[in-house]
């Protein structure tokens, strides 16, 4: 199926506000959402059973061109069927109809992509990690989330209310007032809204077609920042105008270390729940449980709004910025540094300087997982064979430049968009060598053990691949700089 292209001079983007339902309109979300995943799970389930079939048949002996069909999984065929049984399944018949369409749409087009990413992965197609074959999602610890594309969906002139399809007019927390008047002058339009229940909240995210201003131009349009990011810094800044700035971590996850420890021994006191007996909480643990929560959820807000703030500022100052393509997931298998990799958000930074980029008309250079910026002179050039992370001193061994690592990874970075486009081989460019070329900067040691590619589906193949593919290349974790 064909993705939606927005139109000459308009661009894609979300609004997303918090919202204040009253008691039936949060019983009417989560039943919406509850539609949704009921969905999804009758198509995983509509489907695999086929493949099951499929392996059984083969077990007897049955021949390849009489085994039981297969079951399409495209989203039109989804939809087809469920329509088709929702009117007699006991699952569905008594209760189907207080739900808008939108919210079994929602789960069959998951279900039609979670198909359509496994074959793609078994196939080669799809870059990353191979992909399993969709499960039913679990009604503890599914994530509530529902999308409206048709439909009543508007946000109010009042500036404190949208209407969504079934559920009607909720008021927001927060004024809309950013949206509501892009739509009032006709340059913006709602395509779909989407609701989720994030850190305790109802949110609600809407796609719009949207004509954006005109890009205000860097303060320094001719300068080139280098961003290497990190855990003692949140991130190194270093221009060609030979400007260092240092970013402090906020370490937003280590200063409330100490009072979610507490907070959780305060709940393992109390009594929880347990699905093996059918134990209920008590008040007491739901009441810890909901106190521990908030505190988690006030450090991923307080994350969110530091990383958005650093990157907004980046993007102002600067029009050119390089930034590393670090394997963050990697770097996550380290138990000695996982905690801090993701309480900086090393993934998120990079996202949002990219897509920011885009919006006010810079240029975003990506750095190569393996270029050795941490390892490399900023003044000769020479590459250094090994610098563990424990030197946080880069000292050259061929010229007498000393300085901090961080800050030499910078300089490196901030160079590799004029070394690239010239050839010079010098310190930023990719294709410089090693002073002693044992390809040191890519032994780097694998942290996971290699992972055994998974085997096929019940049934054999996949309808589109009858022949099994060759291991995929297993990736290495890349040691944070």
């Amino acid at each position: 199926m064909k993705g939606f292209e927005p139109r000459a001079g308009f661009v894609v983007q979300a609004y997303r506000f918090a919202l204040d339902p009253n008691v039936g309109q949060e019983q009417g979300l989560r039943s919406h959402c509850g539609a949704a995943r009921a969905a999804y799970n009758w198509a995983v389930s509509w489907v695999t059973a086929v493949w099951w079939q499929r392996r059984a048949e083969q077990s007897y002996g049955i021949a390849d061109e009489k085994l039981t069909p297969w079951r399409p999984t495209s989203l039109p065929a989804l939809r087809k069927a469920f329509n088709e049984v929702k009117h007699t399944d006991a699952r569905f018949a008594a209760w189907w109809a207080d739900n808008s369409k939108e919210a079994y749409s929602t789960g069959l087009a998951n279900a039609a992509a979670a198909f359509d990413n496994y074959t793609k992965s078994k196939q080669g197609v799809r870059a990353g990690r191979p992909m399993g074959r969709p499960r039913r999602k679990s009604k503890r610890r599914a994530r509530l989330s529902c999308r409206f594309t048709t439909g009543t969906i508007r946000v109010e002139t009042d500036r404190r209310h949208v209407t969504l399809p079934r559920l009607g007019t909720i008021r927001t927390h927060e004024n809309t007032r950013k949206l509501q008047r892009r739509i009032a002058t006709g340059t913006a339009r709602i395509l779909s809204a989407t609701v989720t229940h994030q850190r305790g909240r109802w949110l609600v995210s809407f796609q719009v077609e949207i004509i954006r201003d005109a890009p205000r131009p860097a303060r320094q349009p001719d300068t080139v920042v280098g961003v290497d990011l990190g855990v003692k810094h949140l991130a190194v800044l270093a221009d060609t105008t030979g400007k260092i700035t240092y970013v402090p971590n906020p370490a937003h996850y280590d200063a409330a270390l100490g009072r979610l420890r507490r907070l959780s021994r305060r709940v393992s006191r109390r009594r929880g729940p347990d699905r093996r007996t059918g134990r209920t909480p008590s008040r007491r643990w739901l009441k810890a449980d909901a106190e521990r929560n908030r505190v988690h959820h006030r450090v991923t807000n307080l994350r969110t709004d530091a990383l958005h703030k650093l990157t907004t500022q980046i993007r102002a100052e600067y029009a050119t910025v390089v930034v590393e393509d670090l394997n963050v997931a990697g770097m996550l298998s380290n138990r000695r540094l996982a905690r801090k990799v993701a309480d900086a958000g090393f993934g998120t930074i990079r996202r949002q300087i990219e897509y920011k980029g885009q919006w006010v008309g810079g240029v975003t250079v990506k750095a190569d997982r393996w270029y050795p910026s941490s390892k490399t002179c900023s003044e000769c050039g020479a590459v250094r064979d090994k610098l563990p992370l424990h030197v946080r001193v880069f000292a050259c061994e061929q010229c007498p430049m000393v300085m901090d690592r961080d800050a030499n990874a910078a300089r490196n970075l901030a160079a590799l968009a004029a070394a690239v486009k010239a050839g010079t081989g010098v310190a930023g460019d990719q294709d410089a060598k090693a002073s002693k070329p044992r390809r040191a900067d890519r032994q780097t040691r694998t942290t996971t053990r290699p992972r055994k590619r998974p085997g096929g589906r019940a049934g054999g193949a996949t309808p589109r691949q009858r022949t099994e593919t060759g291991d995929p290349r297993l990736t290495e974790a890349a040691t944070p700089r």
